[in-house]
């Protein structure tokens, strides 16, 4: 998606637009479709692969950023603190390898994986698989790794997977945009979907009764040449270029101007394969981009580039109720 298409449907998608309006009929149409898809695998009449091992679930409704890549290796931490070894599936996106699935650790090129595949894999230093087809990428990953729980990410709608924990993450800020499906606004499925999750959590301080919170935090920014370390106070002052082409760049761009820091905002749609004309300034301000963008500008980015990482932080009920649903799980 090119960057005015992008900024285009942003605009009908979270504004009460008409254009919003008058595509409403399309969703009506996406939503049935959606749900009798649905309904054929529940009914058996398509088939569901089940997996030796427990499968969690995270993804969402939404199309766009939720902060799901930093809860999921948040998630693949804690499960190994609780003794747990976690596996990690994702489709891929924007891969490119010829042959899947494919094994992703720190030494895969984002061309073959993907920019969020690398980011998890390098984070969590848990096995991981992508491809395509989630339940192949999941066979090959218990084939070759001795993960006992399996983290499926952003697979809420590939129900060709079976799974046995849903967890639903939501964008605290846009919540659930104009309140249309597909093509005339952001969910991939109704509210009431949400429902049939087991836990819903929130990135951001909206939430309801029923629902958890997590907070993204980052306080620091590393040189993409240097690696160097620098509290983003050390930014302030001088004005800075901020770069995101994540699902809700504004949520980086808050983040950064809630530090004291001064930026110039450059927006890009997310999963954007960028070149080096689109990092580079005709100044000597710092650009600071996602730790997501960086994994793709790493080889032609100078002193002036750093990223921020960002670390999920949710509140500590959903741990113990993940904990406590993987019991039951053990325990039927």
């Amino acid at each position: 998606m090119n960057k005015w298409l992008a900024r285009w449907a942003q605009t009908i998608w979270y504004t009460d637009s008409l254009m919003g309006r008058l595509l409403s009929p399309l969703s009506l149409l996406f939503m049935l479709a959606v749900g009798l898809r649905r309904f054929l695998y529940q009914s058996g009449m398509l088939t569901s692969h089940r997996l030796p091992v427990p499968v969690i679930v995270v993804g969402n409704i939404s199309v766009g950023g939720t902060g799901k890549t930093p809860l999921i290796i948040w998630l693949a931490q804690f499960l190994k603190q609780a003794g747990y070894r976690p596996g990690i599936i994702s489709r891929g996106y924007h891969g490119q390898a010829k042959t899947w699935p494919q094994w992703v650790d720190s030494q895969a090129r984002v061309i073959d994986v993907g920019d969020e595949a690398l980011l998890l894999a390098t984070h969590s230093a848990c096995p991981m698989a992508v491809g395509p087809v989630r339940a192949a990428a999941a066979h090959f990953l218990i084939k070759k790794s001795a993960c006992d729980v399996i983290l499926s990410d952003d697979g809420l709608q590939h129900y060709a997977l079976g799974r046995d924990i849903e967890i639903a993450v939501i964008d605290g800020e846009r919540r659930f945009g104009n309140g249309y499906c597909l093509p005339a606004g952001p969910l991939r499925e109704p509210v009431s979907r949400l429902n049939d999750a087991d836990l819903v959590i929130v990135n951001g301080n909206r939430w309801y009764n029923g629902q958890f919170s997590f907070q993204l935090a980052g306080d620091s920014a590393i040189n993409l040449r240097s690696s160097e370390h620098r509290p983003l106070s050390a930014f302030k002052g001088s004005g800075c270029h901020a770069l995101a082409g994540i699902g809700n760049p504004q949520r980086f761009f808050n983040l950064l101007t809630s530090a004291g820091l001064t930026i110039i905002a450059h927006e890009f749609p997310d999963h954007f394969a960028f070149q080096h004309c689109d990092i580079s300034f005709d100044d000597d301000l710092p650009v600071l981009m996602t730790e997501k963008d960086a994994v793709k500008c790493k080889a032609f980015a100078s002193e002036q580039h750093w990223y921020v990482p960002v670390q999920a932080r949710p509140n500590p009920d959903f741990a113990k109720q993940l904990i406590n649903l993987l019991r039951d799980h053990h325990d039927r």
